[in-house]
C-alpha cells in the first residue's frame, strides 16, 4: 500500500502571517514538521503542499519535496487533492499532516496508516478527554461512535448528553472521545469529498468532517495513547514551543 504524506503550508494567516517560516532554534516550523514525518516508517513518501514561492524554495533548500498549489484552496484537505494530482506516481491514500504541529509524533502518522484497508474511505484518530474543561471547551472537537468504531458526529459540545447527572459527574458517567486533527483519505474519496458544497452541520459547528458525515461517507477512528503536541497559531506559541525545546536540549 503506498501512502502519501501531505504537509499543508499555507503563508497567509490571520494570527500568524508566514509562520510555516518561524524560526525555532535553528530550523523552521515546516522543516521540523517534515523532520518528524520522515520518522514515520510507513509513508512512502512526504510532500509540503503550499501556495508561497518563499516556502517551496525554503523546502527544496533542506532538501524536502514540495509542490506549490493554489492560493484559493479553503482547507487543507482541498490542498490535499491538488497535491495529490501533481505527483508523478500514484497512491492509495493520503495522510493529511498539520503543518503546524513542530513536534507531531511520528508513532500517531504510523498507527493512522496501520489501520488503513482498502475499504476505508476516511480515517482520523481520537482520544479519551481527560478532562471537565477538555470536554466542555469548545475548541475540542468532540466524536461520537457507532459499534464499529466509526465516527456518528463531531461537536464542539460534550456529547452525549447525560441527562440524569450533574456535569461535573459526566466524565464518571461516560466515555468521551476527543478528535485528533490527523486524516487520512482514500484516493478516490479524496476526490469526491472536495466536490461536495459545504453543509449545513459543517456551517453550524464550523468542523469540516460534518461535510463528510452529512453526505453519507464513513470515518474510521484509531483510538490513540500519545501526548497531544503542541500547535503553533500564534506568536505566543511559538515562544512557548521554543521554551521547550531549550528545555528538551537542557535535559
Amino acid at each position: 500500500m503506498k501512502i502519501l504524506g501531505v504537509i499543508p503550508a499555507r503563508f497567509a494567516s490571520t494570527r500568524f502571517p508566514g509562520k510555516p517560516l518561524a524560526d525555532l532554534l535553528g530550523k523552521s516550523m515546516v522543516h521540523r514538521v517534515y523532520l518528524q514525518c520522515k520518522k514515520a516508517k510507513r509513508l512512502s513518501e512526504i510532500v509540503v503542499a503550499t501556495d508561497h514561492q518563499k516556502i517551496f524554495d525554503h523546502v527544496i533548500s533542506f532538501g524536502g519535496n514540495a509542490c506549490l498549489t493554489s492560493d484559493q484552496h479553503p482547507s487543507g484537505t482541498d490542498r490535499c487533492w491538488e497535491a495529490l494530482q501533481l505527483q508523478k506516481s500514484s497512491f492509495d491514500f493520503v495522510v493529511n499532516i498539520q503543518g503546524d504541529e513542530p513536534f507531531i509524533d511520528p508513532g500517531q502518522i504510523d498507527l493512522l496508516c496501520s489501520s488503513l484497508e482498502n475499504t476505508t474511505e476516511l480515517a482520523t484518530l481520537i482520544q479519551p478527554v481527560s478532562s471537565l474543561e477538555q470536554l466542555l471547551s469548545p475548541n475540542e472537537a468532540k466524536v461520537v461512535l457507532n459499534t464499529k468504531k466509526e465516527a456518528m458526529y463531531f461537536s464542539r459540545s460534550p456529547v452525549p448528553f447525560v441527562q440524569k447527572s450533574e456535569q461535573e459527574n459526566w466524565l464518571r458517567e461516560t466515555t468521551y472521545y476527543r478528535h485528533v486533527g490527523l486524516y487520512a483519505y482514500r484516493h478516490d474519496i479524496l476526490k469526491e469529498i472536495t466536490l461536495l458544497p459545504v453543509s449545513v452541520l459543517e456551517k453550524a459547528e464550523s468542523l469540516e468532517q460534518l461535510r463528510w458525515l452529512e453526505n453519507g461517507f464513513k470515518i474510521k477512528t484509531v483510538e490513540t495513547d500519545a501526548e497531544e503536541g503542541l500547535c503553533i497559531d500564534t506568536p505566543q506559541d511559538l515562544v512557548r514551543a521554543i521554551d521547550y525545546l531549550k528545555k528538551m536540549k537542557n535535559q
